[in-house]
């Protein structure tokens, strides 16, 4: 490890962060000494640790602040629930089903991110916030009005009812409206999900350490500078962007398979706000920051249930605490003091 570079280090250790998580977790599920509550989260940890790490790919390395995660995990999601219906019956093995669900997802994912990429990312700052917010509102609006159906004819699609699918007599609606996908067959895996997860943080790892990475930080951190260099600075916004809305995609696909229902209004801005909440307290930029903060926070509401009606008070008051703690060099300091004592260690000053 030591003649290893600082980045390649980080990386080893970000991967060794997942492979420990998923053999401390399955060990404990195969024991018996999880919760099914707890158990239940495993993928979703899953999903939303792959969601922060795509968009602090975004809002972190490229420097763009994106409100529209959600749209993008939302597409991946039901595109990936509709291949996994329409060929349950041609392919029988789960995992190759769930392969092709995630891959279909990503892709159609990517697509949207494409066609919102283009005019969307000339705008910066706020007026790129606000355009992501209102298209992953937009891909709401449209799912809660799609219907589709499977047959032996192959897919239908309508925006009225189902009943205007035409289908005939044995045909499967699969996405029904506002309802959403029904009576979908659960095939995801806490190993598939890990597997994923090590695929995403792989990819945005030598994005970052190669030469597109180092163009996408330098126009983060001087537009102006980059152009003048030569830098193709849509070329490298869009291939951002994009990686990012297909790694959200995939995610999307993971989590929806994970269920027997998913309905449009779980990916609303709230969702994508939630997203942002890991990236901002994991530290913007910080891949293992986000790993982290997206683990603890997607579990912390079901370890706080026994404080009821006061739950959420509690989960606001920690986000203030590390955000004052992770923000304030004083603060560290005190942290790193409290740590040392209770592990017995000499204190170095920083958490």
């Amino acid at each position: 490890m030591k003649k290893l570079s600082k980045s390649s280090r980080s990386s080893f250790v970000n991967y060794a962060i997942v492979i420990i998580f998923y053999i401390i977790f399955q060990t404990l599920v195969s024991a018996g000494k999880l919760s099914s509550s707890l158990s239940g989260q495993l993928i979703p940890i899953c999903t939303y640790v792959i969601m922060a790490l795509a968009l602090n790919l975004v809002v972190g390395i490229s420097g763009e602040l994106s409100l529209g995660h959600a749209g993008f995990m939302s597409v991946g999601a039901f595109s990936g629930v509709v291949v996994a219906t329409a060929l349950q019956d041609v392919i029988t093995l789960s995992p190759l089903r769930l392969i092709l669900a995630i891959i279909t997802g990503a892709v159609i994912a990517a697509i949207a991110g494409t066609i919102i990429g283009v005019p969307v990312l000339r705008l910066q700052g706020d007026y790129l916030a606000i355009v992501t917010l209102a298209f992953g509102e937009i891909i709401k609006n449209v799912m809660n009005c799609l219907y589709i159906g499977a047959d032996s004819h192959g897919l239908h699609f309508s925006m009225k009812d189902g009943n205007s699918l035409n289908m005939e007599t044995g045909g499967t609606v699969i996405i029904n409206g506002p309802m959403g996908a029904l009576g979908i067959k659960k095939i995801s895996t806490f190993l598939s999900a890990i597997i994923l997860v090590l695929i995403v943080l792989f990819i945005i790892q030598n994005l970052v350490n190669s030469r597109a990475g180092r163009a996408i930080k330098a126009i983060r951190d001087n537009r102006i500078a980059a152009e003048s260099c030569g830098l193709n600075i849509m070329k490298y916004k869009m291939m951002a962007f994009v990686l990012s809305a297909a790694m959200a995609g995939a995610a999307g696909a993971l989590y929806a398979l994970n269920y027997s229902t998913v309905v449009p209004k779980k990916f609303d801005f709230n969702t994508s706000i939630l997203i942002l909440v890991f990236v901002v307290l994991g530290g913007i930029g910080n891949l293992r920051g986000s790993i982290i903060a997206a683990a603890i926070l997607t579990v912390l509401p079901e370890l706080l249930r026994q404080f009821q009606d006061y739950r959420m008070l509690v989960y606001a008051i920690v986000l203030i605490l590390v955000m004052i703690i992770t923000n304030n060099s004083k603060a560290k300091e005190v942290f790193g003091k409290t740590l040392a004592k209770i592990f017995k260690r000499p204190a170095k000053g920083q958490a």
